[in-house]
């Protein structure tokens, strides 16, 4: 007996099946692509690491180099009379920019082109497209030194003190707790009255910032995990309880553990941007997206390109760590089958 396989209007109509244009079907396609993976997220971080390990070769300006003469140039889409008289010159303002790609910085420090500035200047005359490529670098130094250190040490006392239980994690918690009531940035500009500015001093004061994220969901976890059949099994097998943490503990909160960093990578930029903005970051005259926004601030009525491409680039960044964070919570956790 066959059966007609084909069905009506109505039927499909019933089951959402629906006979898009092709146009329709392309973005359709592209949008469920872009659900699926962190495509716009991870071009922006890919810019953000491609800039700070090449701000060297991309940077056509020296990081302080400037003067007075030159402050506020406006950027390069934006009309200006210097610009003009360079343009009459037969100068192409693109050759600045490709003369450093290609590893000649010296050759375009040298020649008059390098008075285009494709993203202006600032009060002082320094360029801010190479501030920026250099302030891309020091983000990445900070972030990723504080949120290894914090990684391992979050990880590491979340994991013993969801364990060990007893006093450890009493003693554990009550730091967690002390830490959480501290304001930070007062904490901060106190260190930094006392100890005054230094590189060494910010990535302290953000490692210390990194580990206290990780705890109490580490903790939470391994108080289920430590329950299950398995590790049971495993203390009755004669297992020491090192191995038991790294072989049957750790495995199960290492995903949690990962999630938590990417999404506290974005805390940490803005972190030290803030501290930086505060003139509690790195020391003068290395640039920091941070100092820029807060050099910048004073001018921005008649000059906002120093002030709000920085704060721009900081708002793509932290958004695109924490969209990244995000899709990697849904493909990690098994609880959220959110992706499929």
């Amino acid at each position: 007996m066959q059966y007609n396989t084909q069905m009506t209007e109505i039927d499909r109509d019933l089951l959402g099946m629906r006979d898009y244009p092709p146009v329709l079907s392309q973005l359709r396609t592209a949008w469920q692509f872009s659900r699926r993976w962190p495509v716009l997220p991870m071009v922006i971080l890919t810019l953000l690491v491609f800039a700070g390990v090449f701000a060297g070769a991309l940077a056509t300006h020296g990081e302080a180099a400037g003067g007075i003469r030159d402050r506020h140039y406006p950027p390069i889409w934006m009309q200006d009379d210097r610009y003009d008289r360079l343009r009459d010159n037969g100068i192409n303002p693109a050759s600045c920019l490709w003369n450093a790609v290609r590893g000649n910085p010296e050759e375009t420090r040298r020649a008059d082109v390098c008075q285009f500035h494709i993203l202006g200047t600032d009060h002082s005359g320094r360029d801010v497209y190479s501030r920026m490529l250099h302030g891309a670098r020091i983000s990445l130094v900070v972030a990723a030194i504080a949120l290894l250190s914090g990684f391992v040490t979050g990880t590491t006392l979340g994991v013993v003190s969801g364990y060990a239980g007893g006093w450890i994690d009493e003693i554990v918690t009550r730091l967690v707790d002390i830490w959480q009531a501290l304001p930070f940035l007062m904490v901060a500009l106190v260190c930094v009255l006392i100890f005054g500015q230094s590189t060494v001093l910010l990535l302290a004061l953000m490692a210390a910032l990194a580990w206290n994220p990780f705890v109490r969901v580490i903790r939470s976890q391994t108080l289920t995990i430590k329950n299950q059949a398995y590790v049971d099994l495993a203390r009755v097998a004669g297992c020491s309880t090192t191995r038991i943490l790294i072989r049957h503990i750790l495995p199960g909160v290492i995903n949690t553990a990962v999630v938590i960093a990417t999404l506290s990578v974005g805390s940490l930029i803005l972190a030290e941007a803030a501290l930086s903005f505060l003139g509690a970051g790195v020391p003068a005259p290395d640039a920091t997206w941070g100092s820029m926004v807060s050099e910048g601030r004073s001018y921005i009525s008649t000059a906002w390109w120093p002030t709000v491409l920085p704060g721009l680039a900081i708002f793509l960044v932290v958004l695109s760590l924490n969209f990244t964070g995000d899709w990697l919570r849904d493909r990690l956790d098994p609880r959220l089958q959110q992706i499929g």
